[in-house]
C-alpha cells in the first residue's frame, strides 16, 4: 500500500488457539499496523509490564468514568477485572493512515460495530473443531475435564461469531501463510476501495 491509503480499524476474533494472534502480528509487520493499548483496572506487573506501552493502568474510579465519557470503544470484565480500548489513539491512528488492530472477543466485536461501522471485522475460524482439541491437548497444561470444558466454550464461541452478524469475513485458518495473505487481501482491497470513494 502507499503511504496515501487511508486508515483502518481492524477486529480480530475467534476461538482460543486458532492462531489469531500469530495473525494479527503477522499484518502489524506486513502492513506497518498498530495495536491499541488496552485500560485495564488489573494490578500492573511492574517487573514485566510498562504503564502505558503494555496497558493504561486505572483504578477503578478512572475506568468508570472513561466509560461515563465515552472514551471506550469497547469493554469487558474478565475475571474480575475490567478491560477497554481507548477511542481517542485508536482514532489518532485511523486518521495517520495506520491499520489499527484490536484483537477482542465477541462481545467486544459487537461494541465496536455499533461505534464504528467502518470497521472491518474478521473471525478466525479452523479447518475443523477437532484441530482446536488437539492444540487444547499439545498444551499440556489442563486436564481432560479442563480441556473438554475449554473446547466447548470454543465451539459456543464459533457459532456465536458466525450468527450474530458482526463480522465482514470468516477466515479459516487451515494453512498460516494462506490466511495471512487472505487476510492481506481483504485489508489492501477495502483499503483501496476507500482512497478510491473517499
Amino acid at each position: 500500500m502507499t503511504r496515501e491509503a487511508p486508515g483502518l480499524l481492524l477486529v480480530i476474533s475467534g476461538p482460543s488457539g486458532v492462531g489469531k494472534s500469530v495473525i494479527a502480528h503477522a499484518i502489524e509487520a506486513k502492513l506497518g499496523g498498530a495495536f491499541s493499548v488496552s485500560m485495564t483496572t488489573r494490578p500492573q506487573n511492574p517487573k514485566k509490564e510498562t504503564d502505558g506501552v503494555d496497558y493504561h493502568f486505572v483504578d477503578d474510579a478512572q475506568f468508570d468514568a472513561a466509560i461515563e465519557r465515552g472514551e471506550l470503544l469497547e469493554w469487558a470484565n474478565v475475571f474480575g477485572h475490567r478491560y477497554g480500548t481507548p477511542r481517542g489513539p485508536v482514532e489518532q491512528m485511523i486518521a495517520a493512515g495506520r491499520v489499527v488492530i484490536l484483537e477482542i472477543d465477541i462481545e467486544g466485536g459487537k461494541q465496536v460495530r455499533a461505534a464504528r461501522r467502518d470497521a472491518m471485522t474478521l473471525f478466525i475460524l479452523p479447518r475443523e473443531p477437532e484441530v482446536l482439541l488437539n492444540r487444547l491437548r499439545e498444551r499440556r497444561r489442563d486436564d481432560e475435564a479442563t480441556i473438554r470444558k475449554r473446547f466447548a466454550e470454543a465451539q459456543r464461541e464459533m457459532a456465536e461469531g458466525e450468527a450474530c452478524g458482526v463480522y465482514d469475513h470468516f477466515i479459516v485458518n487451515d494453512d498460516l501463510e494462506r490466511a495471512i495473505d487472505e487476510v492481506t487481501d481483504l485489508i489492501e482491497s477495502r483499503r483501496a476501495r476507500m482512497a478510491s470513494h473517499p
